[in-house]
């Protein structure tokens, strides 16, 4: 086997095109991972806002009906005896308490799915280009 004389001048052209490339592939990467965490944010987002139409569409039909029952003289009067008190002459009131203390639970969204896909990714490079792989001695 005839060992090759590798020149300075082949070694620093390694050196630049390898970081150089190097530095274009750990760009690509991190830049895929960005844009795929950000189209899953819009994505959820867009679900979201889909079922805020929906309730919000639901709202305005529920509306719509209370406009029209409204226009009824009778629902207004039955409407006016049970919200603001008011009664038919002869009646009395009696005001019982509601304990309607429910609370909804707050949400709390973990966001850090984009930080865990970074951070997996330079483990990954480190482990695969950084770490030098064991080489068979030469016989």
């Amino acid at each position: 086997m005839v060992k090759r004389k590798v020149t300075k001048k082949s070694k620093r052209r390694l050196a630049i095109f390898g970081t150089l490339s190097i530095v274009m592939i750990v760009y690509a990467i991190f830049t895929t991972i960005y844009y795929g965490a950000n189209l899953f944010k819009v994505k959820n987002e867009k679900k979201s806002l889909e079922t805020q139409l929906k309730d919000l569409q639901n709202d305005e039909e529920n509306l719509r009906i209370e406009i029209q029952k409204l226009k009824d003289p009778e629902y207004v009067a039955r409407y006016a005896r049970e919200n603001y008190l008011y009664s038919k002459d002869g009646e009395y009131i009696i005001k019982l308490d509601s304990n309607e203390e429910t609370k909804e639970p707050e949400k709390v969204e973990d966001n850090n799915y984009i930080y865990y896909a970074i951070v997996g990714v330079c483990v990954i490079v480190i482990l695969v280009i950084i770490i030098p792989k064991k080489r068979k001695p030469a016989k």
